[in-house]
């Protein structure tokens, strides 16, 4: 009776772990793991995304990717240089932002909303608002004022383009990273830095001795998600400049979807889409590596 009850009760607890961990793990499984291993597949055929005929064509796919396609590689320059700029600003003011907000403001519930609001507005969406900002709305101070940084071709220009796609990357983004960086900062015992202090340690000491280091595991969370988000950026590119001008702002993303579906290249696209997977892997690994033992070293 004893071994009945006991399977019994393990019985239980597998149902219900299987009721609430099921949904979830099943749609896991058909909406990213399944799809996944498609694209792997497809990756070594000439499929076009749209007949029933699929030729197996090996690592062509792949050969064509690193001699033929230069234009694949600027693609990657670009993301890669974008996503350095975009990361360390949506950072530095994030974590700017929560470090005022996390004073005794009156006002400071208020300001957290009104910073996090762009990041729940759609990419496509913010790129066609600011695509209007940047060529109607900064014309007209910049003919008004007088003002040369308002007159420049913010999307007519290779520059000036990059760096507008920095701007409302990071203007969307760093309110979001407030808010973690702000949930951290409430979790630091506010006796370490009285003493600090009492003991002659000055703000910035405080802030970069003591603050910082023990808020670490926060950065760590921050940065990969930033470098994700500035890896896979879509939307916001293609809304704003759709890569542009002359190609020179065009995403890997982009690169992508272009291939694939409008050049009906699916399996050429899908190679160069596993190839991006595998060094964005690489590198957010890297970076949760690196912080991780700064964590540890702190």
């Amino acid at each position: 009776m004893e071994k009945q009850a006991k399977r019994k009760v393990k019985l239980n607890k597998i149902l219900s772990y299987g009721a609430f961990v099921g949904p979830a793990l099943l749609f896991f499984i058909l909406v990213q793991i399944i799809p996944f291993f498609m694209g792997v597949y497809y990756s070594f055929t000439s499929w076009n995304g749209v007949s029933s005929a699929v030729e197996w064509v090996g690592l062509e796919n792949y050969i064509t990717v690193f001699t033929d396609d230069a234009k694949f590689f600027n693609s990657f320059l670009f993301t890669t240089k974008f996503m350095l700029a975009a990361v360390l600003i949506s950072n530095v003011i994030g974590f700017g932002l929560a470090l005022i907000l996390n004073a005794a403001l009156k006002t400071k519930n208020i300001l957290r909303t009104v910073f996090f609001i762009p990041n729940v507005i759609g990419g496509l969406l913010l790129g066609f608002i600011w695509q209007f900002i940047f060529v109607k709305g900064f014309a007209s101070i910049g003919n008004m004022t007088d003002i040369g940084f308002f007159k420049l071709p913010w999307l007519g220009d290779e520059t000036t383009a990059f760096w507008g796609i920095v701007i409302v990357f990071a203007w969307q983004i760093s309110g979001y990273m407030m808010v973690i960086y702000i949930a951290a900062l409430q979790g630091v015992d506010t006796s370490l830095l009285e003493a600090a202090k009492m003991d002659g340690a000055t703000n910035w000491d405080v802030l970069t001795k003591i603050m910082i280091p023990l808020i670490l595991p926060a950065f760590t969370i921050c940065f990969f998600l930033t470098i994700s988000m500035a890896f896979k950026i879509f939307d916001l590119n293609l809304s704003l400049t759709g890569g542009g001008p002359f190609n020179s702002t065009e995403s890997v993303a982009i690169n992508i979807y272009q291939e694939a579906f409008m050049n009906n290249r699916y399996g050429l696209g899908t190679a160069k889409s596993i190839l991006f997977f595998i060094v964005v892997a690489l590198f957010t690994t890297f970076q949760v590596m690196f912080t991780k033992k700064r964590e540890v070293e702190a």
